[in-house]
């Protein structure tokens, strides 16, 4: 392998997000041949330099696995659980390789959520400059009005600071159920969004990331190929 940028070789070796690897490598956890590396862009040579990442050697790149996880609600989007919660890792324990959820689904959300090791992936997939849509299906405690979801549209202050949510796809369904496409990752963004209508968000279940829905039923999982890597993105 060819000199690389030190963040982008530990994102292939599925140590983390490549922005998550910036930020480890910020954090003064990265040593490359005895030296503590704090800066950003070292390039390094895979073949000849050591490098250690919270005193550990860095494995060769794995061989990447994508998943397609139709996540119930009521289990956490994390490895573990200080509360003995299910988490998302306990349907993949037995895999040979360690996947990881690419961005999360809160813990009373269902539905598509992509597993991976593969952190550079997971980079472009997350990224905002990216702008992926990803489509949910919303029920909410009442009907909005016209008027409301032009709101939602448009874009709203959901944390109080000024900031507008992008503009959104915003299509009703029934009375009470919405489909909405956003192409931000805003913490629980589509619950604060109708919270900021007066219409609470009683279930909510993602379908698609880009053009790739979900096709396998709750809890249950399949490997992604090329293809459906390509409709992500």
């Amino acid at each position: 392998m060819e000199k690389i940028r030190l963040q982008k070789y530990m994102a292939l070796c599925g140590v983390a997000s490549r922005r998550e690897c910036e930020k480890i490598i910020s954090e003064g956890r990265v040593i490359v041949n005895g030296i503590k590396v704090t800066e950003q862009g070292l390039s390094i040579d895979p073949g000849r330099d050591k490098i250690l990442v919270n005193g550990k050697s860095l494995s060769e790149p794995e061989k990447f696995t994508y998943i397609m996880f139709n996540k119930p609600a009521g289990v956490v989007t994390t490895s573990k659980d200080q509360f003995g919660r299910k988490c998302v890792s306990d349907y993949f324990s037995h895999l040979q390789e360690r996947v990881y959820p690419v961005g999360r689904l809160d813990y009373d959300t269902e539905g598509l959520l992509v597993m991976t090791n593969d952190g550079e992936f997971t980079y472009k997939l997350t990224h905002p400059a990216h702008e992926i849509g990803k489509t949910y299906i919303v029920k909410t405690d009442g009907e909005p009005s016209d008027d409301d979801i032009e709101k939602l549209r448009n874009g709203i202050d959901i944390d109080g600071d000024g900031r507008l949510t992008s503009k959104a796809y915003v299509e009703r369904l029934t009375k009470n159920s919405l489909k909405i496409i956003i192409h931000e990752g805003r913490n629980r963004q589509i619950r604060k969004m109708c919270q900021c209508i007066g219409y609470p968000v009683i279930k909510l279940k993602r379908t698609a990331i880009g053009k790739l829905n979900l096709d396998v039923k709750k809890g249950e999982w399949r490997y992604l190929e090329k293809a459906d890597i390509n409709k992500i993105f």
